[in-house]
């Protein structure tokens, strides 16, 4: 049976709420996610509390998983011989924790947070949305990019690398599906194993996502190619579907389909709700891996931290 990788991202819902959810309600979040049988998370962010206020407490969040000993890891960013022989054979009883990062400082904050298996870059192929997002040039960015995949090998850690924009953008800039596939074999060959492509906003149809897909196949032999998609309700089975007859078999996703991105300029567009995407895979016969009631009771947490702490 084909194996399908569904990446929870609560991180990215979190950001979509206005109120500040506590460090101990997010590690008690995450654990019954954990306990759902979710493996891999993107869950924390180390970015400027400046600018995302609510993962101000990410080290903290870690720290609070770490006490219900549902994560483990080490304090620093440097690993013996004997650290990754540990953390290999505790690999299949921990989760995949991914920790966002998008500047040096960020970067230095997840290497030194124990429980953070996995660190993720957004790099964008819109020079206006990198300019917005990051304040980087291309050559700025790509630098970057080659510090964090040293620092990854070199910590024992992976690396995820989400290219924003990849389908088009509201910038009236140009766009190319080689100029994805390129920023694609710049990525390989640099070492990163793991590419997400991301419809930042919204807007990319069904059809324009197989089509993508298709065009970097080439590009992307030998690494794990995912999306991260972004859609209103009416569309987002037929993109999954579109995603998955196009080869992809990692897919971003969120509960309830809290999330999304303000550049949308569409209320009604949010990540891909975890549960679209596991029942729309099992109307086709295809296995998650996780159990639909597992499913409905998170969605049930999910609306109540929603109610909780939206405005």
């Amino acid at each position: 049976m084909e194996k399908i990788k569904i990446i929870e991202c609560p991180r990215d819902a979190w950001q979509g709420l206005e109120k500040i959810i506590p460090a101990e309600v997010k590690a008690d979040y995450l654990g019954k996610l954990i306990a759902a049988g979710l493996k891999h998370l993107d869950a924390v962010g180390f970015v400027a509390p400046k600018y995302v206020p609510q993962m101000a407490d990410s080290e903290l969040v870690m720290e609070r998983l770490r006490e219900a000993g549902l994560v483990r890891g080490r304090s620093n960013g440097k690993s013996s011989g004997a650290d990754r022989s540990l953390e290999a054979e505790t690999q299949n009883t921990s989760p995949e924790v991914i920790g966002i990062v998008v500047n040096e400082e960020g970067l230095e904050r997840a290497l030194k947070t124990p429980g953070v298996t996995t660190l993720g870059y957004p790099y964008s192929v819109s020079a206006n949305f990198r300019r917005q997002n990051a304040n980087l040039s291309l050559s700025q960015s790509r630098a970057l990019v080659e510090k964090i995949s040293r620092e990854a090998r070199e910590s024992g850690k992976g690396l995820a690398i989400y290219i924003s924009m990849a389908f088009g953008n509201p910038f009236d800039e140009p766009w190319a599906e080689d100029v994805v596939a390129e920023a694609i074999e710049w990525l390989k060959g640099i070492g990163v194993g793991a590419v997400s492509l991301a419809d930042t906003a919204g807007a990319a149809s069904a059809k324009a996502v197989g089509e993508l897909l298709g065009a970097v196949k080439d590009a992307a032999q030998d690494i794990e190619l995912g999306v991260h998609l972004h859609s209103r309700p009416e569309e987002m089975e037929e993109k999954v579907l579109a995603a998955y007859e196009a080869g992809c078999r990692r897919f971003d996703s969120a509960l309830t389909g809290l999330g999304g991105c303000p550049f949308a300029g569409d209320e009604l567009v949010g990540n891909i709700p975890t549960e679209t995407l596991v029942s729309t895979l099992a109307k086709r016969g295809i296995a998650t891996g996780i159990p639909s009631a597992a499913v409905e009771t998170l969605v049930k947490a999910t609306q109540e931290l929603r109610r909780e702490y939206s405005t």
